[in-house]
């Protein structure tokens, strides 16, 4: 609960509510006028800090209790589905705990409580009760020994080695008494970590594999199996570190993210070059970026010439030119030349580090495939063991068959039971995706935008800035009679000097490239709504629209014809012509991004029809466009209301359908689609805070590989599944069938685990 200052109407209480809302990792945000107080629900601090700065730009202060904390841990250990409930059930009834937030795949606990009953100290305290090493997140911590880092895969070497030695033993036979003490001795150095855990799951009401798996382990002492109990300790040991590690991999693809960036800049103060942690560079210190080095920060170049790669943001490795003005982005590499560059965000804010901040929320985020996974997960470990204790009790009873041979059949479908396999299933395949597509450039804020990408049927574009670049071009020079190209543009860049306008910017800048340079203009006089006139040596000479040469009674049959071929490619024309005659005209046009004709081709293939294209410009351009682009559905003259009503009847006739846009001006049409996703947002705060997923650079390639990747996705999920619940249910029907021994039930358990895993980290070198 957070109190709100300047709150002085209703009014303003749903504004803020509404805005809470919209904030990434803040959901159920409701906000109380009479007590001025906000409760929302918020995913991390990251998502706290966004929603206190978005409250103070609407003009209000948002006061956070400074005894709720919101505490982020690093949980070791935490590889399976029976770590997460036991996190879930230890804390549960904890004093002072509002709420708190288990990501397994990133091994990491967000808790938000009052930290006056609730110190983070007692949270760690009773997480390592239960077996679990807590440590705050992002504290550099001690490295320990041998044991305290190694212990799980010391013990799992001396099990193994220790059963090797019981089986040596039983096949040379007369060694029947030391074959059971190296046996025991592998029991217990294999079985000390999971009896600890299983303990102290049951003490906290939860059934956990690591349990059931020493109940296994005990009975098959109790029917004398003393070699298979050695066996199932060792293979289920050895498989638990082979999954960390594995479990690892996927988490290290995020974590390489926070590496990109260096800790240290070299800031220069009063003449000298400091080496400063970049925690304590301020915004508006000045660093330097030597040849080859990593930007610590964002900032602007004020001295200096290099080009840098821009990959950890754009996706996009090929070098950028930089100087001064330019913006650099923290973890860009640096080529040759060295820069000085002013810092424009702190190393929390940066577009780097806001980027992580999203990922980490997209990692805790559940996909759609998850509920069907939780959901069978409940179902199916109670059901398991209620089916493992019938299978013991009611053949012998009924039937009158063997304890022994029914009871260690039991054992093994309790081995079975552990859902892990199924339940890691989606989230290792989401973050692994969710990794690579940020690699590429790629910002998915959350797995069920990346099923959703997969999913669209139709794709709608905007036109200004993401079909096109945006920024008008010249496309052509026509001159009449004896005028030349090069006379006809330096006249012309010559009445265009003192203009501003975006027709005279893509004049002049068509002229810097051929080198001409402007004339002396004298007597200049802007023509309101029609155009600009000046003497050049003496000469009038106008520059202007079609309406006036038509005024002036200088438009001529043929100047009338090539006007209306040129807009009717979609060009704006801009004509020249002194008192007596035009001398030509200048063909102008928003160019298309060079990959777009490719991009829309390729998605094509991939089966995502029709594309619409939704722009405010006239109809003649946005057919000219569309023709070039090959797309079906031109729709132009669109207000920003009426792009809103086309995504929505879109999405009421095809279900599924995603809005391109470049940013602010189409959020609202992004909004109303399933899928919003925004062009070329690299350091553009609105972009990243309302799209759902973000090309960070200006490169439409990059969507035909997202499409594929969520594809991807989604066959590995469904592979993982198939896979879990077919190696489960396969030795399920062995198991009670008398087939399947207690170490082949291990195989199906953490095995299947080790299977899905692998084929969730192929997404990380997805093409």
């Amino acid at each position: 609960m957070c109190h709100i200052d300047g709150m002085d109407c209703p009014d303003c209480a749903d504004k803020i509510a509404k805005v809470a809302n919209q904030v990434p990792g803040v959901t159920q945000a409701n906000v109380n006028f009479a007590g001025e107080t906000l409760s929302a629900e918020v995913a991390s601090v990251a998502a706290m800090q966004r929603l206190q700065k978005v409250v103070h730009e609407l003009g209000y202060r948002l006061k956070v209790p400074q005894s709720v904390l919101t505490t982020v841990l690093q949980v070791e250990g935490m590889d399976c589905a029976e770590e997460k409930t036991l996190v879930e059930k230890a804390l549960g009834d904890l004093p002072g705990l509002e709420r708190f937030a288990v990501n397994l795949v990133g091994a990491r606990l967000t808790v938000v409580h009052d930290a006056k009953r609730l110190p983070a100290e007692q949270i760690i305290s009773t997480l390592s009760e239960v077996g679990l090493n807590a440590t705050p997140f992002g504290v550099p911590q001690e490295g320990g020994g041998l044991w305290t880092n190694q212990g799980h895969l010391l013990s799992t070497v001396l099990a193994g080695l220790l059963t090797a030695s019981g089986l040596l033993m039983h096949l040379s036979g007369g060694a029947g008494v030391w074959e059971k003490v190296a046996f025991g001795l592998a029991m217990i150095c294999g079985g000390w970590f999971i009896a600890r855990k299983g303990l102290a799951a049951v003490r906290h009401g939860a059934l956990d594999m690591n349990f059931l798996m020493t109940v296994a382990v005990v009975g098959a002492l109790f029917i004398d199996a003393w070699d298979e109990g050695a066996m199932v300790v060792f293979l289920f040991a050895l498989a638990k570190v082979l999954e960390s590690r594995s479990m690892d991999r996927a988490r290290h693809a995020v974590r390489a993210l926070m590496d990109l960036a260096p800790p240290v800049a070299r800031v220069l103060r009063e003449g000298k070059e400091l080496t400063v942690a970049v925690d304590a560079v301020q915004v508006g210190d000045v660093f330097r970026l030597r040849p080859g080095e990593k930007a610590p920060l964002d900032g602007e170049i004020v001295d200096g010439l290099s080009s840098l790669n821009q990959a950890p943001i754009t996706g996009e490795s090929v070098p950028v030119d930089k100087s001064p003005g330019d913006t650099v982005y923290a973890g860009s590499i640096n080529g040759q030349g060295s820069l000085d560059v002013r810092v424009t965000h702190m190393a929390s804010d940066t577009t780097l580090a806001r980027v992580i901040h999203l990922i980490e929320e997209a990692q805790a985020s559940r996909a759609p495939a998850q509920a069907f996974v939780d959901y069978f997960a409940r179902i199916y470990t109670p059901a398991v063991i209620v089916l493992a204790v019938l299978v013991a009790i009611l053949p012998p009873l009924l039937l009158h068959q063997a304890f022994d041979i029914w009871f260690y059949r039991a054992l093994v479908l309790l081995v079975i039971a552990c859902p892990c396999a199924l339940v890691i299933s989606t989230p290792v395949a989401i973050v692994s995706g969710l990794a690579r597509s940020a690699r590429a450039g790629v910002l998915m804020k959350g797995g069920v935008h990346l099923e959703n990408l997969g999913q669209l049927k139709v794709l709608a574009f905007d036109k200004t800035g993401t079909l096109t670049e945006g920024k008008p071009r010249v496309q052509g020079v026509e001159t009449f009679d004896d005028t030349t190209q090069a006379a006809l543009l330096n006249i012309a860049v010559g009445l265009e000097s003192r203009s501003e306008h975006p027709l005279a910017q893509a004049i002049r800048h068509h002229a810097e490239e051929r080198a001409i340079d402007p004339p002396v203009v004298e007597g200049f006089q802007a023509l309101i709504g029609r155009g600009v006139e000046g003497r050049i040596n003496g000469q009038l000479y106008r520059l202007g629209n079609h309406r006036l040469f038509e005024e002036l009674g200088l438009c001529s049959a043929e100047v009338e014809a090539r006007l209306e071929q040129h807009e009717a490619e979609g060009k704006t024309v801009v004509i020249l012509g002194s008192e007596q005659r035009v001398l030509g005209m200048i063909a102008i046009a928003d160019g298309l991004r060079s990959e777009a004709p490719a991009a829309i081709k390729h998605l094509r293939h991939l089966g995502v029809d029709p594309i619409v294209m939704l722009t405010g410009d006239n109809r003649g351009t946005a057919r000219a466009i569309a023709g070039q682009l090959g797309i079906d559905e031109p729709r132009a003259e669109l207000l920003p209301a009426d792009k809103v009503q086309a995504v929505k009847d879109l999405v009421a006739q095809h279900q599924k359908v995603g809005m391109v846009g470049d940013g602010v001006n189409d959020a609202p049409a992004m909004a109303a689609a399933t899928l919003g996703i925004a062009m070329g947002a690299a350091g553009t705060d609105a972009a990243l805070e309302t799209a759902d997923i973000v090309l960070m650079g200006d490169d439409l390639s990059k969507l035909p590989f997202a499409v594929r990747l969520s594809r991807a996705t989604l066959g590995a999920i469904r592979q993982n599944i198939v896979l879990a619940l077919g190696i489960k249910a396969t030795f399920l029907v062995l198991a009670v069938a008398g087939l399947a021994t207690l170490w082949m039930a291990v195989f199906a358990d953490v095995g299947a685990s080790l299977i899905v895993i692998a084929n969730s980290l192929r997404l990380l070198k997805a093409k």
